[in-house]
């Protein structure tokens, strides 16, 4: 992704592996500081899954891939049988930190399968290269989503996104954020109306963050307004991601979406859901089966930013201790969707049958 360090532009990655290390940015800390977090084992990998060190449905598969292959280069020295013991070890406490997003499960799966033959060297160097491999799909799926997506996008579009399904919630270039990005550098005219994306607002920190980089207008609003701007006319259209898509086009994503998605059909707005392959679940036959992340009731109930000298501070907006409910997704029905876009090209209703043609 395009960033810009003390006047300097850099392309930098959200996630990458160099050797043994896993290097991430830490999005805790944005939009205030871009630090580098630096994981030296699986289990540190795993622990930045669980505490949101990095997320995104991409971002935490490319995660736990890399979590996988730290894991095989740490037990290369044991015998086969104890190899496998710990590389199952390890696939259960990368599956044990996020419980919806899919591509997480996907990931640990195939680095599972790649392990299946020959001695203990040749199952690591296949685990290596396919979490290696399980990173550059995701780079060549988020291009094509763009690439596909940038056609739905007309020129003086006004556009609402929710949550962050930028090149931070994978490892470049995005979902939701890849077609604006394209049809941004094809010189469209567009306007980008972010959703502050309540309680953790990725929206606010993270989305607003990724467009300020890249040069592209738009304005931060609270999630309780998304309705007001589309009944006066002012939104053409919205783009989202996910975090798991069910066979019949049932969708997991941040919670809020839902009502986002039935109030753009109630006024008549195209609502896009930008995802790549290893974001649907074939297995999975409707949202109904989903699990849904509860979170911590501390961020409903609190707020994270920085003072005026930029010293980090969390501030209570609700008195101490009272109760809360944070569910951290919702699933909207396949009805409110207008299409998929996937490194596939565009898929639309029937969903059952245009996603079985497209991954089944």
């Amino acid at each position: 992704m395009r960033v810009v360090i003390e006047g300097e532009v850099r392309d930098l990655r959200t996630i990458w592996r160099e050797g043994q290390l896993v290097k991430l940015i830490d999005q805790r800390k944005l939009p205030h500081r871009l630090e580098i977090a630096v994981m030296r084992d699986h289990r540190e990998t795993a622990q930045a899954i669980k505490d949101m060190v990095l997320r995104g449905a991409g971002a935490i598969g490319v995660a736990a891939a890399y979590g996988m292959a730290q894991a095989a280069l740490e037990a290369r020295h044991l015998p086969l049988k104890d190899f496998m013991a710990y590389m199952e070890e390890a696939a259960q406490r990368i599956r044990a930190t996020r419980p919806t997003a899919v591509n997480l499960f996907h990931a640990v799966e195939r680095c599972l399968r790649a392990a299946g033959e020959g001695g203990v060297e040749e199952r690591v160097r296949r685990i290596v290269e396919e979490a290696d491999r399980i990173a550059e799909e995701d780079l060549r799926a988020s291009k094509l989503i763009g690439e596909y997506g940038a056609q739905l996008i007309p020129d003086g579009a006004r556009i609402l996104t929710h949550c962050n399904a930028g090149a931070l919630a994978f490892i470049d270039y995005g979902t939701a954020l890849s077609p604006i990005r394209y049809a941004h550098r094809m010189g469209k005219r567009i306007f980008v109306y972010v959703d502050e994306t309540r309680p953790r607002c990725q929206g606010a920190r993270l989305t607003a963050w990724e467009l300020e980089m890249e040069g592209i207008p738009y304005a931060v609003i609270a999630d309780n307004a998304a309705g007001y701007y589309m009944r006066r006319g002012e939104i053409d259209l919205v783009i989202v991601g996910a975090d798991r898509i069910a066979a019949n086009g049932d969708v997991a994503n941040k919670i809020g979406t839902y009502e986002r998605a039935v109030v753009a059909k109630e006024n008549g707005i195209p609502f896009y859901v930008a995802a790549p392959k290893m974001t649907f679940d074939l297995k999975c036959p409707s949202g109904d089966e989903i699990e849904i992340e509860e979170r911590s009731p501390e961020e409903v109930i609190t707020a994270w930013g920085v003072d005026e000298e930029g010293n980090p501070t969390r501030v209570y907006i609700a008195k101490r201790g009272t109760p809360a409910k944070n569910p951290a997704f919702d699933v909207t029905p396949a009805k409110y969707i207008t299409a998929f876009i996937t490194e596939r090209g565009i898929l639309r209703p029937p969903y059952e049958e245009s996603i079985r043609r497209a991954f089944g």
